[in-house]
């Protein structure tokens, strides 16, 4: 199950694991005015999307992008990583829901550790501001980068993988 709050939440309720701690740890950064990660995602421009290595198989995608309408979006899972997604600065809609009720439409494992799946009206909506960080396992299908009203605008976000097996 997804799970979705505030860094110190989510600290608090996750069971202590090593890559979850990495992963957590390099949001946090991310967050703190003044870090280097935080410095590096306010200065990129529109399409950037690095890969930071974190070290026991845990990387992160530091991402800026414009928000898109629904109809653009893609829902997805992964099957080798767990998703630790927060937005930095920027807001968008995150649409979430158990993949077991939505149907493949490609399979792209094991090589880009990704499935994407056909339309679904009936995930459940968040919404995502500054702060707001959503951990995905492999269960949960997301559809993300979602414009709130309808209107694009800049995010600024990192994306941490986490190994679901060490």
């Amino acid at each position: 199950m997804a799970l979705f709050g505030s860094l110190p939440t989510l600290r608090a309720q996750l069971a202590a694991t090593p890559a979850l701690r990495v992963a957590l740890d390099y949001v946090g950064d991310c967050l703190r005015e003044g870090s280097e990660p935080r410095t590096r995602l306010l200065a990129a421009t529109a399409g950037h999307n690095a890969r930071v290595e974190l070290g026991s198989g845990v990387f992160a995608l530091e991402q800026v992008y414009l928000t898109k309408p629904r109809e653009a979006g893609r829902w997805e899972t992964h099957v080798a990583h767990i998703d630790v997604q927060a937005i930095i600065v920027g807001a968008e809609f995150m649409e979430v829901a158990d993949r077991a009720r939505l149907t493949v439409s490609e399979d792209r494992t094991p090589g880009q550790d990704v499935v994407f799946y056909a339309p679904f009206d009936q995930g459940s909506v968040l919404r995502f501001g500054p702060g707001s960080v959503g951990i995905y396992f492999p269960t949960d299908a997301h559809l993300g980068s979602l414009a709130i009203g309808g209107v694009p605008a800049l995010v600024r976000k990192t994306v941490v993988k986490v190994p679901v097996s060490p």
